[in-house]
């Protein structure tokens, strides 16, 4: 069907886009995030805001419901199952990274499981119908941030997965509940007026709830469309639509649909090995290497010996935290993975416990810490590096630089580690069994016939082999 504005447009290609437009290279990435954001999301119901957010929604009733992951003994409707998973994928700052910058899978992934749920028994959710609703749903979060050079960025003002992350996930539910291209259009406006969080609430509590209401805000909108809800029919097209957020917005038509080309085909993400804001693993890379410089790897660092430290990086000021008090302060702090990484040789899901916060030694490194900002070290997560220098009290300098640090899409993690990695998020809640059965799963997904094997997995609940025979053709 032609289209006459951008809007029109998307709702056209979001309507019909089907399985035989995704290629082995964009199944094979969106299976890599699809089990990495499982995989955070379930080490995600151990925190703290994940227990708070889920108190307040047990407050909700509805005949229908859905899986919260890692609990069998309760269940939340559709719109807060969305919420609070959202918000346990993005609860430790762990979960997957893109260029333009955003955290594209937790937006969709929660919203979609949430869904599947509460479709007609005789409406089956085939992994097909997963990974084409969960591409549909990254597609339009990329095409947006494309809109805008100013996306490029590192965030400023807004968190981006409020705006994009919104839309995206009222794409790809609107996508899974098959509805035409005039509600798809209204699902993109109705989504439109969920859009926006302020930045100012990096490194907060809050933070995690911006994902988690992306995915709730998406579902609702498509829900709301598919009962004949309207909105602008030029949500796209206009300066005060989704044009208010972006000072340089510029709407394109996206590819026909006879040559489509997917965004992730061209651009991966970066999937993190430890717990914090992507600016992070730049300098966690480069400290790794100059601490070796310094002492053999399972020796102490000679604190009192270090004069001054270093780092240079972009002037990102929500990541520039020189005393970081509580955890997601931490995470969100340049000079915090410089001094753990010294400390220990690494960062981990535990480096950012109360007790490690804490310690002496490392507020001792701190002090010695200090923050540049090179010019033509720009707040891309494509082109920014990080160098580290390390004076000593005899005036002997070590210097390490890293421009890709190790799960950048230009370095990604190996099969083996993204499973690892997996492994020991997801064991900390499900058993064995059930965290074996997800990774079986999601590496057949396109051969699997019923995605509902995956929703008992996250319970936690079922049978491997039970499960197996519902699931593989």
């Amino acid at each position: 069907m032609w289209a006459k504005t951008v809007t029109e447009n998307f709702a056209n290609v979001i309507h019909g886009l089907n399985a035989s437009h995704l290629t082995d290279l964009v199944i094979q990435r969106s299976k890599r995030m699809i089990l990495d954001t499982l995989g955070v999301g379930l080490l995600g119901t151990s925190t703290d805001v994940f227990h708070k957010v889920t108190q307040y929604s047990k407050i909700y009733h509805s005949d229908a419901s859905s899986t919260v992951w890692g609990h069998s003994d309760f269940r939340l409707p559709p719109l807060y199952a969305a919420f609070v998973n959202g918000i346990a994928v993005h609860s430790m700052d762990f979960d997957d990274t893109w260029h333009p910058a955003t955290h594209p899978s937790g937006a969709v992934l929660p919203a979609l499981f949430a869904l599947s749920e509460v479709l007609p028994q005789k409406q089956k959710f085939s992994g097909l119908d997963m990974l084409l609703a969960f591409n549909v749903g990254i597609e339009v979060q990329g095409r947006l941030m494309h809109f805008s050079n100013e996306a490029s960025n590192v965030p400023k003002r807004f968190h981006p997965p409020t705006v994009v992350g919104t839309m995206g996930s009222a794409a790809a539910t609107a996508k899974l509940l098959a509805l035409d291209q005039f509600k798809c259009k209204a699902a993109l406006a109705v989504a439109a007026s969920y859009a926006g969080a302020p930045m100012a609430n990096a490194a907060t509590q809050t933070k995690p709830l911006h994902i988690g209401n992306a995915a709730r805000h998406g579902l609702e909108a498509a829900c709301l469309a598919s009962l004949g809800l309207q909105g602008n029919k030029q949500i796209l097209d206009m300066e005060s639509g989704l044009g208010a957020f972006y000072t340089d917005y510029t709407p394109r038509f996206l590819p026909t649909l006879q040559s489509y080309s997917w965004l992730l085909d061209q651009q991966d993400v970066a999937i993190k090995r430890f717990p914090a804001h992507l600016g992070t693993h730049w300098v966690a890379d480069a400290v790794s290497s100059l601490r070796k410089h310094l002492v053999e790897s399972d020796e102490p660092v000679p604190i009192s010996r270090i004069k001054k430290i270093v780092v240079k990086v972009p002037d990102v000021r929500y990541v520039n935290r020189p005393f970081p008090n509580s955890e997601h302060e931490a995470r969100h702090s340049f000079q915090f993975a410089a001094c753990t990484a010294l400390l220990d040789g690494s960062i981990s899901v535990q480096s950012f416990s109360e007790q490690n916060i804490s310690r002496p030694e490392l507020k001792e490194l701190l002090s010695k810490t200090k923050l540049e900002h090179p010019a033509d070290n720009k707040p891309s997560f494509e082109n920014l590096y990080c160098e580290v220098n390390v004076t000593l009290q005899d005036g002997e300098v070590f210097c390490e630089h890293c421009d890709t640090f190790y799960g950048h899409w230009r370095k990604p993690l190996s099969t083996d580690d993204l499973k690892k990695k997996f492994h020991s998020n997801a064991s900390s809640v499900l058993s064995v069994e059930a965290t074996e059965g997800i990774i079986e799963t999601v590496e057949n997904l396109e051969k699997v016939e019923d995605c509902s094997v995956l929703s008992a997995f996250l319970k936690g609940t079922q049978s491997t082999k039970v499960l197996s025979k519902m699931c593989l053709p």
